[in-house]
């Protein structure tokens, strides 16, 4: 027999290095749309209500003075938007009222954040609520004068405009929704991450 010297046992072939595990992604939060769904009825009821009891007790009548002259209850008729602004354009707000509602139904189809759920359910619940006064209240279809009855401090809105519980739903709204901005939080769950310059290669 030949003999073919010692035979090595190392294995010849390197050992496989480990391959890197692949990013969890991390789970979407639930969907929200019942929180908006929940909120905006809420809103769109209060602001009715009270626009009812406003039009049968304090119509014609004098302002009512509350917490020692810090609240008013004065009414109005309002054909601006919020708070008394724009007015004499109420086919222009109807319409970009209409917009808004639209808008807020469409994203909340992915809406995933609480924050962002109880923003969009307030502007939406107010803007109802303003919408259906420029509907159904005169002087005819979406040129109706919104009822507003609050007034802050001086009873005829000289110290701040006269509003309604519809316009103060949109203003905090408005707020809660700025603030998730500002904290980067979007409405489907995410987190808006700022993009950071990417550093220079070093040269060799």
């Amino acid at each position: 027999m030949l003999d073919n010297g010692p035979v090595s046992t190392e294995s010849n072939a390197e050992p496989a290095e480990p391959a890197e595990a692949a990013p969890v992604e991390k789970p979407l939060p639930p969907k929200r749309v019942w929180l908006l769904a929940a909120i905006a009825p809420v809103v769109f009821a209060l602001d009715l209500v009270t626009k009812v009891i406003a039009v049968r007790e304090l119509e014609g009548q004098p302002p009512v003075e509350l917490f020692g002259g810090l609240v008013y209850l004065s009414f109005l008729r309002n054909s601006g938007a919020a708070f008394g602004m724009a007015e004499g354009y109420t086919v222009i707000l109807a319409l970009i009222a209409c917009g808004v509602v639209g808008f807020i139904l469409w994203i909340a189809r992915k809406l995933r954040s609480v924050g962002w759920a109880i923003g969009l359910g307030l502007v939406l619940g107010g803007a109802v609520g303003n919408l259906a006064d420029r509907i159904f209240r005169g002087p005819g279809p979406l040129r109706g004068h919104v009822v507003d009855f609050v007034s802050v401090v001086e009873p005829y809105g000289t110290f701040f405009p006269v509003f309604n519980v519809a316009d103060s739903a949109i203003c905090v709204g408005g707020a809660v929704i700025v603030l998730m901005a500002i904290l980067q939080r979007d409405y489907d769950g995410t987190r808006v991450e700022k993009k950071s310059a990417a550093s220079p290669e070093k040269k060799a």
